[in-house]
């Protein structure tokens, strides 16, 4: 029999796929695993708790994680976690958008953009990435992410930029101080899922004429400034 092992990473959460003979026979979500944001321990204290317990204790042909943070600097240390939970005759590692690319246009070129906790985007030619602009993280740029988005909004709220009733089911809603925020954001680990938990919220007022321009100049800046060029 022929096991494999497929997870797709982004900063929030990992899904994961057990295929054997071609055919699927299990899938389990972890947290997310970037290893640019994680270090090695917490690698695997992850892969300890909520993987490996889920999945059977055999020899697998080749295990393929794509995520988030999976550079070339940064991937040994999750394929190190991998070989001390899995046994497998092949391991790749490698970038979540190529894993996105493969999937998505198998061996035709084309544009592939990922728009999760993080963004990036990517052009295929039908066998590699062979131009990536850096979206160079939460900080720096990711716009159009979850991260992006959530940071977008807090500011709008607290700085007053929405209508009064958006502003008041925000604090309802989460009862975040300005002490609080700046605790989660600044000092705080993974203050990138911190801010892309904001998302729904967004989602859950799209029909509000502010937030409809707020998502539709995050998504523009996104393709603006990685695809547009």
């Amino acid at each position: 029999m022929v096991y494999e092992l497929f997870a797709d990473s982004g900063s929030t959460k990992t899904d994961w796929l057990l295929m054997i003979d071609g055919e699927a026979m299990g899938r389990l979500r972890s947290q997310g695993i970037n290893p640019y944001i994680l270090d090695e321990h917490e690698i695997e204290q992850i892969l300890e708790k909520e993987v490996r317990p889920e999945l059977p204790e055999v020899q697998f042909d080749r295990i393929s994680f794509y995520g988030a943070g999976c550079r070339p600097e940064s991937a040994g240390i999750l394929c190190s976690a991998l070989k001390k939970y899995f046994n497998a005759e092949q391991y790749i590692v490698d970038s979540d958008i190529l894993g996105a690319a493969r999937l998505l246009c198998k061996n035709q070129a084309g544009i592939v953009g990922i728009l999760g906790t993080g963004a990036n985007s990517c052009f295929y030619d039908g066998t590699r990435t062979v131009e990536n602009i850096s979206p160079l993280g939460y900080i720096l740029g990711d716009e159009g992410s979850g991260a992006a988005l959530g940071k977008r909004l807090i500011g709008d709220v607290y700085k007053h930029q929405l209508p009064a009733d958006i502003c008041a089911d925000f604090l309802d809603t989460y009862k975040l101080s300005v002490a609080e925020i700046l605790q989660r954001t600044y000092r705080s680990p993974l203050p990138n899922r911190f801010l892309a938990s904001f998302a729904p919220f967004l989602n859950r007022h799209r029909g509000n004429s502010a937030i409809h321009d707020l998502l539709v100049d995050e998504f523009q800046s996104f393709f603006r400034r990685n695809i547009c060029l």
